[in-house]
């Protein structure tokens, strides 16, 4: 099977096309016309592309078609973290409509024992961060021993987040015949030899530059200072129009920053990994429903965060590297929608220039305000 121009080509059960037309999906992303047809054949994939361009759904029906053959098998989706993880689910429940398929959400700050009973009741596909599902194969509250189909969606951001133990546990609790499909917005050294690891021969989808941002997001830079960053941020949030993500580098500065704008009256929502499960849905719930158009993060959200219509990202502080800066970035311009991002750089903000336009930079002269001296008259 080769790329296709409208899902009705892919010839799918009609459960899943009725959902698929309920959800809007017309014509394929590029991912999902380059991954969906080697899917449906059954073919591991190993597949690169930038945030924002549909791989949920390139993995998502392949996903539905195969649980429709395959009466006595599960599939497992593999993600980073919490919120990227219900909102897989969010997806694939979606498509499982018409056809009484059951999804499972398995992550921390979820009763542990409620996931467990309703593995046992039955499930036909489960979304799991690494962490809690391996807490529940080592407590034998689950099992895997039916999952057919294996999807590890974000898993640069999960080696980057420590999880390499963790797969290679649950890797041991999979049966060995399984279709496997790898996603990741870029392919550094450490994911391709992992990935390639439990892989047999995939077929490699790679779509666009995985280390330029996406085409249609404006990208400017503003040289600062630490005392005139915070109103210049607040002039910034008061002429822009629309949702609004800001990314800070910790916890305490993103908690400080957010009580800063809420004090000059504007709705604001904070989300890191200090908060709790209810305290981050609520979070997400406003942001997403526009009660509350500005978000102040941390890299927690940089690639777990899926609300399509964010129309300006600021990076209050750079982000460590290049790859978590195009994921940052790639929160707006999502589906071939305009965007913007906006850095605030100060001094001490060494890599930052290199960090945001991906080339060295050159030395920058900062001088520094001499003390003035006070001046006596002479009588």
């Amino acid at each position: 099977m080769h790329s296709f121009q409208t899902f009705n080509e892919l010839k799918l059960p009609a459960a899943l096309s009725r959902a698929l037309d309920s959800m809007a999906f017309k014509s394929p992303t590029p991912i999902q016309a380059a991954s969906i047809p080697p899917a449906i054949e059954g073919k591991d994939i190993l597949g690169t592309a930038q945030t924002g361009t549909g791989k949920t759904g390139a993995f998502g029906i392949p996903l539905q078609r195969f649980l429709h053959s395959q009466d006595t098998k599960q599939a497992l989706v593999l993600a980073p973290t919490r919120e990227l993880a219900a909102q897989i689910l969010d997806v694939l429940t979606q498509m499982a409509k018409g056809s009484q398929f059951k999804g499972l959400l398995v992550v921390g700050g979820e009763s542990f024992s409620k996931q467990a009973e309703i593995f046992f009741r039955g499930c036909d596909f489960i979304v799991a961060t690494p962490g809690r599902l391996n807490d529940h194969l080592l407590e034998n509250t689950m099992n895997l021993n039916n999952i057919g189909m294996l999807i590890l969606d974000e898993v640069d951001r999960m080696l980057d987040m420590g999880f390499a133990p963790q797969i290679k546990q649950i890797l041991k609790f999979l049966p060995k015949e399984r279709q496997t499909m790898v996603f990741s917005a870029t392919l550094p050294p450490d994911v391709k030899t992992i990935a390639e690891s439990f892989l047999k021969t995939p077929v490699r989808v790679s779509i666009g530059h995985t280390h330029q941002p996406a085409p249609k997001v404006k990208e400017e830079t503003v040289h600062t200072t630490a005392l005139e960053k915070n109103g210049l941020l607040l002039k910034e949030l008061e002429k822009r129009q629309g949702k609004i993500i800001i990314f800070a580098k910790t916890q305490n500065r993103s908690e400080r920053l957010a009580r800063i704008i809420q004090d000059k009256s504007h709705k604001v929502v904070l989300l890191h990994g200090g908060r709790t499960q209810g305290q981050r849905k609520q979070a997400l719930m406003k942001f997403r429903e526009g009660s509350h158009r500005i978000m102040v993060a941390t890299d927690l959200a940089g690639r777990g965060i899926d609300v399509e219509d964010i129309e300006h990202v600021i990076n209050y502080d750079p982000p460590q590297s290049r790859e978590d800066y195009i994921h940052r970035i790639g929160r707006t311009g999502r589906f071939g929608k305009e965007g913007c991002a906006l850095n605030l750089l100060v001094p001490t903000d060494l890599n930052g220039e290199q960090v945001v336009t991906g080339k060295k930079a050159k030395p920058r002269v900062v001088f520094k305000s001499r003390r003035p001296r006070f001046q006596t008259r002479r009588g």
